[in-house]
Order: C-alpha cells, then structure tokens, then sequence
C-alpha cells in the first residue's frame, strides 16, 4: 500500500481543491483508520449500527490536525467510496467539531468532478439547513452509548474558512 504522505500531496488549497484518501464509506459502521506508520488501512473498531457515516469520511495528505490526526474530509458524493480511493475534492465548507475536548475539524468537500449534477454543489447552503442538523445530530451523538456527552458540533464556517484550517494543518504537518 501506497504512503499517502508520500505520493500525494494536500492539493491546491488556495483555488479549493484538495487531495482527499478515503477511509470510510458512506453507510458503513466500521471505523476504519489509516496508520501512517504501517501505511496501511485498519479497523479500529465496529460502531452501534444506528450509527452509520453519513458521508465518505477520509482525510487529506500531509496535514495534521489540532487532535493530533490527519485533517479529516466528509466528502458528499452520491455513492459509497470504497477504503483506499483517493479523489480531489472542492471545498465548500467546514464543520467545527470538538471531541473529547479537542478540536478535530471536519472538511466538507465535494468531487471536484461530478458529471452526474453538473456540479451544482458549490456551497454548504447548496446542500440545504436539514442536511447540516442530520450531520450536526449524527457528530454530536455518535458516541453517546460509550462515552455520552464527549462530542460537540461547535458550528459552520464556509469554504473561506476551510481553506485557513487546511493552511495550518499544513503547517502543523510541516513543522512537526
């Protein structure tokens, strides 16, 4: 398997397009992780089954999140990506979430190439308020039935704003 650090890079942040390696499939209730020290993809554990990821949940290469992990993407596609795929992505937005006290940002992205709409998602407003208060309902109770109360969704900043979270995330990978 392929060191994603390696091969890939963040992608072109400043015109919104990132490199983003999936990690989990829309739908599915394992948490899959990829271990940058083995580069290899692995099961970290099987989430309750009410709790499927509502989107294709993967990261973007070479960044460091403020919890310490790669800066994780929920990409919007309208089908399942398998484990291991890796895409661009436009960014249209960000979810600020806190979990276990830290920060750990969501990216919300979009393929930077979508024949099937056209492209017609541009903005997080594209994707209308009630698919922002599933997404908001899913992060802030996910992990209730283990560890309830230890998830936050702290709100919504816009592309603009995703793009600065990326920059020092980059920075933080570079500087480490």
């Amino acid at each position: 398997m392929a060191d994603f650090n390696k091969v890939l890079t963040p992608g072109n942040v400043d015109e919104g397009e990132i490199n983003v390696v999936i990690e989990i499939p829309e739908g599915s209730i394992l948490k899959i992780e990829y271990r940058v020290d083995t580069a290899t993809f692995e099961i970290d554990r099987v989430e309750p089954a009410i709790f499927p990821k509502p989107t294709n949940y993967g990261f973007i290469p070479q960044t460091i999140d403020e919890d310490k992990d790669p800066l994780d993407v929920l990409m919007i596609c309208p089908e399942p990506i398998p484990t291991g795929v890796h895409l661009k992505g436009r960014v249209i937005g960000v979810l600020n979430f806190e979990d276990d006290g830290e920060m750990d940002h969501k990216v919300i992205a979009v393929p930077a190439d979508n024949r099937d709409n056209g492209n017609m998602i541009k903005t997080l407003e594209d994707l209308g308020e009630r698919w922002k208060q599933k997404l908001e309902f899913h992060f802030n109770h996910y992990k209730d039935l283990k560890k309830p109360g230890t998830t936050k969704v702290l709100g919504w900043g816009d592309s603009e704003a995703a793009k600065v979270i990326i920059r020092e995330c980059i920075e933080r990978y570079n500087s480490k």
